[in-house]
């Protein structure tokens, strides 16, 4: 039996894929790698194409031996989403529909779910605890927890359980170094730093000086990639032993601001990497810092690269290695 890995070529899907595979799994990738690369992927069968390809993903299901799904198919930038809903209702919420209906119509009965924090928006209380108020600040939040919502009554309906997975910043890259965070724009911070600091742009765009926040800037929990791939892992064997449906924080439970990940950044590079203070973005909360009890507590799951500079360090040794990102 197959795990379904969608949007398996993206940046942690790849990673998901990779720790699947090192435990022995058989794995089917699907992706239309519009944003996601062939070259990250470790190894697998890759089915290109996408989720919201009704007959596409029917054959997929139908020539494959699916046990479970791993779902990361989406799109995921937070300004875009303010700019065109539409795009992500389509993309986010349609996709998922379909998948929910593939998996419905082949039998298969497990998902585990790539979220995000972004469907808390402004929390009430740091750290965000999982039956914390969910308040969306943005349309990709929106989308998200609408994902959720839509997996409960599936598996009210038809019996699919599944785990949402509400992660926080994804960062750093595989310690092989074979694989590491390749996105067309770039809009995560630490890739976007570590531009500065090979040349690639002249200085770090800082959104925003006025949070309240100790140096004014948004401050946010920082989890290593291949952390969260293994969660991933562990949760898809929860819900193989028998587990019920659910929703977990992964997070640090440690926030780091914006001028902090620069300070570290120009620390491991020996950068200067120059800063320019910009307006606010729609959408960005303040604070988002996790609260990963839960997931410990039931999974097991303790973040074994815990320290930003280590995160931040294997970062920097994908990006000189690929300068270009897969392109070279």
């Amino acid at each position: 039996m197959a795990i379904m890995v969608t949007g398996g070529a993206g940046y942690i899907g790849s990673h998901t894929v990779a720790e699947l595979l090192s435990r022995g799994e058989e794995v089917v990738v699907v992706d239309n790698l519009q944003q996601g690369h062939s070259e990250s992927l470790l190894g697998g069968k890759l089915e290109v194409g996408d989720i919201r390809d009704h007959a596409f993903m029917d054959r997929v299901f139908s020539e494959n031996k699916i046990e479970a799904v791993i779902h990361f198919a989406a799109n995921s930038l937070v300004g875009e989403s303010m700019q065109m809903p539409g795009k992500y209702y389509d993309n986010n919420v349609s996709g998922m529909n379909g998948l929910l209906e593939q998996m419905n119509k082949h039998g298969v009965k497990y998902i585990v779910f790539s979220s995000t924090a972004a469907t808390y928006g402004e929390p009430e209380r740091v750290p965000i605890e999982e039956g914390d108020r969910t308040d969306p600040t943005s349309v990709y939040g929106e989308t998200k927890l609408v994902m959720e919502r839509m997996m409960r009554w599936f598996d009210a309906a038809h019996g699919i359980k599944y785990v949402a997975l509400r992660y926080f910043n994804a960062a750093g890259a595989h310690e092989s170094g074979k694989i590491g965070e390749d996105h067309t724009p770039e809009s995560h911070l630490i890739p976007l730093i570590l531009q500065v600091a090979l040349g690639q742009r002249e200085q770090i765009a800082v959104f925003g000086e006025e949070y309240e926040t100790p140096d004014g800037t948004c401050v946010r929990d920082y989890i290593h990639v291949s952390d969260l791939a293994d969660a991933h892992v562990r949760a898809l064997d929860r819900l193989r032993g028998g587990g019920n449906s659910t929703v977990y924080n992964l997070g640090s439970g440690r926030g780091f601001s914006v001028r902090e990940v620069i300070d570290v950044a120009r620390e491991v590079t020996g950068h200067a990497i120059p800063a320019a203070i910009q307006g606010r973005r729609a959408g960005d909360p303040a604070v988002l810092v996790a609260s990963a009890n839960r997931a410990q507590a039931e999974l097991g799951w303790v973040p074994q690269r815990p320290e930003l500079r280590d995160i931040v360090a294997s970062a920097w040794r994908w990006h000189q290695g690929h300068p270009r990102g897969y392109r070279g």
